[in-house]
């Protein structure tokens, strides 16, 4: 009973020092300067680069992919742009053309309807391949993009040295219940703590699905990579987003972050749902760790603290709930400290994000804390023991599944399909 006790105590205060240090770096580095040390290089003058607007969709809701290519046809890039809208083999298709339908007469539009479902990663190859402008941004079917959002990306892009740049994520529908207020709160912190102080040093970790911008250029050399990952042996076939910024990062180029490109997207309004999102994230964000770890002595060291900080920290306040949980069942007697170590933490973690946010709704982010730990947590523990399985959970083939929205599945089938109906705008 002793070793529980101890365990648990030693755990939380190890996690606590570490956690402190590492959130206060982040906070630090993730304030607004005038942009990252390392993009603050010359840019390129001359007129803006095309830019081809990529969007995947499988079994989208009409309504929602209405509003994706609405907010697409109404940005205000000064530019060339090109919209490629790729079917991924929806079974709802007859519901879906009607939409495509509206944007026939735009001349900026292109339809590519594949006959099969083949997956998110190669929908979007199937359009890259055969679109050319200088620049590709990715958007979620169940996303909607500012009118500036092309525009500011773009400019972030002028910079030779940038692959890839990401907007600031926010939930569209983030007052339809509980979950959906927590999970906006979730991408706030993501966007404005997380990938703002990886972006201080050229090198976020993740340039979201929803809405990312590629440099052509860099992006084809590593489409070979990108289609063909495999984790022992297996084909990995989500994790896209953060797999081609890993890439990127290889390949010497810097990743950034525009705090002030804002998406909305559609997020999960159930526990369910979300959970099996969680478990894709969760085991892709492992997959990629392994594959940036050779990276990192490149990096400022930061970025090592922020790998530690997101990888070690949860292990270690997971094995401190493990054994504060076995000390209480074998003796009934409270882990006092762990509790108000976790209470504290919590409590000056929300105090702050309100703070600096200037909303006093973060303070109700103190409920994350309760599904981290008896949710989360083992979610987590349990993608760590089933890398190799590359299941998206949601979705099965398109005939068989219903759609979460943009969120695409993939089949078993290995090659995309050689012939494709596509019809263009006029």
């Amino acid at each position: 009973m002793y070793l529980l006790d101890t365990t648990s105590t030693a755990a939380i205060s190890i996690y606590a020092l570490l956690s402190t240090v590492y959130k206060s770096m982040q906070v630090l580095y993730a304030r607004p300067t005038t942009g990252s040390a390392v993009s603050a290089a010359p840019v390129e003058t001359g007129p803006l680069p095309a830019v081809d607007v990529i969007v995947p969709c499988f079994n989208e809701d009409p309504r929602i992919l209405s509003a994706c290519l609405a907010s697409i046809a109404h940005q205000d890039y000064a530019g060339e742009l090109r919209v490629y809208v790729v079917d991924d083999g929806s079974s709802n298709r007859d519901a879906i053309v009607p939409v495509h339908d509206s944007y026939t007469r735009d001349p900026r539009f292109s339809f590519i309807l594949l006959p099969e479902n083949v997956g998110k990663r190669k929908a979007q190859i199937a359009a890259i391949r055969r679109s050319s402008g200088d620049l590709v941004l990715n958007v979620d079917s169940d996303s909607t993009i500012a009118s500036d959002v092309v525009t500011k990306l773009a400019l972030k892009m002028q910079n030779p040295g940038v692959g890839a740049a990401m907007g600031q994520l926010t939930a569209s529908n983030r007052n339809d219940t509980w979950l959906t207020r927590l999970i906006d709160m979730e991408y706030w912190l993501a966007c404005n703590e997380e990938r703002a102080a990886q972006a201080r040093f050229g090198a976020v970790m993740c340039c979201c699905g929803p809405c990312a911008m590629y440099r052509r250029s860099a992006l084809v050399s590593l489409l070979d990579q990108y289609e063909t990952q495999l984790f022992r042996g297996k084909r990995s076939d989500f994790g896209e987003d953060r797999h081609l910024t890993i890439l990127m990062l290889k390949a010497g180029f810097q990743t950034e972050y525009v705090p002030d490109a804002i998406v909305a997207t559609v997020v999960p309004d159930r526990l369910e749902p979300y959970l099996r999102q969680q478990l894709r994230w969760a085991r892709s964000t492992f997959r990629d760790t392994f594959l940036a770890l050779p990276l990192l002595p490149g990096l400022d060291r930061y970025l090592t603290l922020d790998v530690v900080g997101q990888n070690v920290g949860p292990l270690l306040l997971a094995l401190s709930v493990v054994t504060g949980l076995g000390q209480f069942i074998l003796t009934a007697t409270v882990p006092w400290w762990t509790v108000f170590m976790i209470a504290s933490m919590t409590m000056i973690r929300c105090s702050v994000v309100a703070v600096r946010a200037r909303q006093l709704r973060f303070l109700g982010f103190s409920l994350h804390t309760l599904v981290n730990l008896f949710l989360l947590l083992p979610l987590k523990a349990y993608a760590l023991c089933t890398l190799s399985n590359s299941d998206w959970l949601s979705r099965g083939s398109a005939v068989n599944a219903p759609g979460i929205g943009g969120k695409q599945g993939a089949t078993k089938k290995p090659e995309l399909a050689t012939s494709e109906v596509t019809y263009s705008g006029q």
